[in-house]
């Protein structure tokens, strides 16, 4: 890295690691003592507003820095893991996570004297499965993300924030409710049932149901099946919850063709299927393919030529492969390679009676 790479990455790091523990002081301390002026009551929207949009882009960024590749049905390499989420489950997760912080926000933002009482307590409920999905979402990532260190405890610092904003909103919406019907005169049984709960109604905590039947209804409605939700963590390899077993991990390692079709960007170059290489599985493009068949045709017609051949490729393919370590060195090296491989191809046409069948049966997959 340059001297300007550093200038700028640095301070952004620092910010992605010191910015939510600031906000985790700073909700804390809101919560605890509450909003005594009406500045603070301004800086704590923007604080929960900080927190959860904020908070769910960088958690994102996280979940993307652990290399999570694909469904379980995927073949990743060993330092890789997969999906935490199954893919074909991420509309019902989507659905439980949208509603979940559209109550939030509701109950954050939104005083309760402008809210009709069938909405405010649909945003409990709504914020109450929020919360039971975050507590999922926690227990699932807990066996993946073993290897991830001290970083890993940034994933669990979100997850307390929203549990600490929404215990925080839903108690004082409640009061705002009481102070509400107080206003009104109305104070019969259910003000003195409400009251003596301490600003936790469970009758507030009946509308779970309903908004649990609403999601229900949306998730089955869009396909995904009434256990949608269940299966987004069930449909899963690597991580506490998953069930399925996934296919062994691909190798990328030993030559230097087999490390650009695994580790280039796929429009380049252009991986076609899975194959196998000396038992493991590896990523397959046509370059490599043809490579290949272009070695095994000069086997077939000169042994002796193909051993000099192949003792020149091993002794410089490895150490070339050991340099490819980003996609976009190992695009470079595709391209470079280009004119060799339409050479290859020129050959095989030349001297195969059926060459794409050969190019074909190259790293055969069963």
């Amino acid at each position: 890295m340059s001297m300007g790479d550093w200038i700028i990455g640095i301070p952004i790091l620092l910010f992605c690691l010191i910015f939510p523990l600031y906000l985790t002081v700073a909700n804390i301390i809101m919560c605890v003592r509450g909003p005594v002026l009406d500045m603070d009551r301004r800086l704590q929207k923007i604080y929960a507003f900080l927190t959860i949009f904020v908070g769910l882009i960088m958690y994102g960024l996280l979940t993307a820095a652990f290399n999570t590749n694909g469904d379980w049905y995927e073949a990743v390499y060993p330092d890789e893991m997969h999906n935490m989420i199954c893919s074909d489950y991420l509309t019902s997760f989507y659905i439980v996570l949208g509603f979940g912080i559209a109550g939030l926000c509701t109950l954050a933002f939104m005083p309760a004297k402008r809210l009709p009482p069938l909405i405010s307590a649909l945003a409990v409920g709504f914020t109450v499965i929020l919360n039971v999905l975050s507590l999922f979402v926690g227990i699932h990532i807990i066996k993946g993300l073993k290897q991830g260190g001290g970083l890993s405890v940034y994933f669990y610092i979100y997850h307390f924030n929203i549990l600490l904003l929404s215990v925080y909103h839903i108690r004082n919406h409640i009061k705002e409710q009481l102070e509400i019907m107080r206003g009104r005169g109305n104070d019969g049984i259910l003000y003195k049932v409400l009251s003596k709960a301490a600003g936790m109604s469970l009758l507030c905590f009946a509308m779970i149901f309903a908004a649990a039947a609403i999601l229900l209804i949306i998730m089955i409605l869009t396909g995904q099946g009434a256990d949608g939700i269940v299966k987004a963590f069930t449909m899963t390899a690597d991580w506490t919850f998953s069930t399925q077993i996934p296919p062994p991990p691909l190798e990328y390692s030993g030559h230097y063709l087999c490390t650009v079709a695994a580790g280039g960007h796929k429009k380049i170059v252009k991986p076609l299927r899975y194959g196998k290489r000396c038992g493991a599985v590896i990523i397959v493009n046509r370059q490599l393919c043809i490579a290949n068949a272009f070695e095994e045709l000069i086997h077939d017609i000169s042994p002796k030529f193909h051993k000099q051949v192949r003792g020149f490729y091993d002794k410089h393919g490895y150490p070339l492969s050991k340099l490819i370590t980003t996609p976009l060195r190992a695009d470079i090296v595709y391209i470079l390679m280009k004119p060799l491989e339409w050479v290859f191809l020129i050959t095989l046409y030349a001297l195969d009676t059926d060459p794409e069948k050969r190019i074909a049966r190259q790293y055969e997959y069963k």
